[in-house]
């Protein structure tokens, strides 16, 4: 990593913890800053907190008292889940300290390229996509994969080394805490309305998204999502070179027309040969494949590192199959639009859909001509009578209303038959009857495999 003294013998709060909070902290104290790491969470329950006591870093918990910012820090590195909205924060933001997310620390001591994923939908697959792209047949050094697909960009820059690329996956809650983070490459997925209860507005939250490119230069690369018109104009105001990706046109980047996928006029591969499903996925493998040429991976490497992908976990995941039935996991699915896109790449009539989880009142009339053609659905939590009736207007014949996951994986294999597939996409959050979305896919997965050893 590069040694920078930017931070030497300066007072730092680190506020929060988890993977991101902790990983700050070290690379601080390493930097010789003065670091205080204050966390909500109670000492004796706190094993993050015990262990950075061992380092010597002082350590505030059970709460976060405004008092601290008494002691006249020179910044605040900030976990991106505590809110803007927070007493600590917001006073601090009324002082005009400076308040940072740790991909920026990340960019300052990386010593090689970042390549910056951020959108609503498809970052983790498209950044899993582009590392599997910039690892295939590679000869020197590794594209390391980082930041909010759950390794803490700090810790992953601290470690790379200057033939590596930082594949850096990005929420609008840690771009909102740069100042100089500067990618070579950056991609925007796609923008739709998402965390409004964070931002306060549609307009805050793409705003932050489109801070990924503030100090992009001519020289750098800005890949967008060409079917999005307000991605269009945005790129206006940008001086990155756009590259643009497009399902819909045919544009100067990657796009699909008559079901091949294209670069630049360059065949690549037919959609047909990707190894995941949907639309949605095309789209992501686009915006990947965008990155791969603009890093000169060759076209056979791509085509053949995309027919073999089959996806991230909990995410249009293929599990299995069982007596001619295949299983996919689509357990972070957790809104409609993700369910949606997930129904676009499987023939419906051949379709058993399980769905239903946290109730957070909305309706899901959205979904209703997504659902029509679908085989059977099984509904399960508390949106359970509202997905129901969702799936009476559209025409659903078969409709089963199961206790949980677990019951409906069972419940969904005895409706099926030879050559159907079983989707796992429930269109809510986990959490009335799961701790997260990766759990409830688990509990799919580990039904599935049940299933099969009484199938036996």
């Amino acid at each position: 990593m590069k040694k920078i003294t930017d931070y030497e013998n300066k007072k730092v709060l680190v506020l929060g913890l988890a993977k991101s909070g902790v990983s700050a902290a070290k690379l601080l104290h390493e930097l010789g800053a003065l670091v205080t790491v204050n966390d909500f969470k109670q000492f004796d329950q706190n094993p993050e907190a015990q262990d950075l006591l061992t380092l010597g870093i002082r350590v505030v918990t059970g709460g976060h008292p405004i008092e601290l910012l008494d002691e006249d820090f020179s910044l605040i590195v900030k976990n991106p889940g505590i809110p803007y909205s927070n007493p600590l924060v917001a006073k601090a933001l009324s002082m005009k300290l400076p308040i940072l997310t740790e991909v920026e620390l990340a960019y300052q001591i990386a010593e090689c390229p970042i390549i910056g994923i951020t959108g609503t939908n498809g970052k983790t697959t498209t950044t899993t996509m582009i590392g599997l792209l910039l690892n295939a047949d590679r000869e020197s050094g590794t594209a390391r994969l980082a930041g909010n697909i759950g390794y803490p960009a700090s810790e992953v820059a601290e470690s790379a080394r200057a033939d590596d690329d930082i594949v850096m996956e990005l929420s609008s809650f840690q771009l909102m805490g740069i100042q100089t983070f500067r990618p070579q490459i950056a991609v925007i997925t796609n923008v739709y309305e998402a965390h409004l209860d964070y931002h306060g507005s549609r307009e805050e939250y793409v705003k932050a998204k489109w801070a990924i490119q503030q100090n992009m230069q001519e020289t750098d690369f800005l890949i967008l999502n060409w079917n999005q018109a307000e991605l269009q104009e945005l790129s206006k105001t940008t001086k990155a070179a756009i590259i643009p990706f497009s399902t819909k046109e045919k544009v100067a980047g990657a796009y699909l027309a008559d079901e091949k996928i294209y670069y630049k006029d360059e065949f690549i591969m037919l959609a047909g040969e990707l190894g995941v499903p949907g639309s949605h996925n095309i789209e992501n493998a686009l915006a990947a494949i965008s990155v791969a040429k603009l890093k000169g991976i060759p076209t056979d490497v791509i085509r053949q590192t995309l027919m073999v992908f089959t996806g991230v976990p909990h995410r249009t995941q293929y599990v299995g199959e069982i007596a001619g039935r295949k299983f996919y996991n689509d357990s972070k699915a957790t809104n409609i639009l993700a369910t949606e896109m997930a129904l676009s790449g499987f023939d419906h009539s051949a379709l058993i859909l399980l769905a239903g989880g946290l109730d957070r009142g909305n309706s899901f009339d959205e979904l209703i001509p997504s659902l029509v053609g679908i085989k059977a659905i099984i509904l399960f939590g508390e949106t359970k009578d509202k997905l129901h009736k969702a799936a009476i207007e559209a025409g659903v014949k078969t409709i089963k209303l199961t206790k949980n996951v677990e019951t409906a994986v069972r419940d969904a294999y005895d409706f099926s038959e030879k050559d159907d597939t079983i989707l796992l996409s429930p269109a809510c959050a986990s959490w009335d009857q799961y701790p997260n979305f990766e759990l409830r896919g688990n509990a799919f997965i580990q039904a599935m495999h049940q299933l099969k050893d009484i199938e036996k």
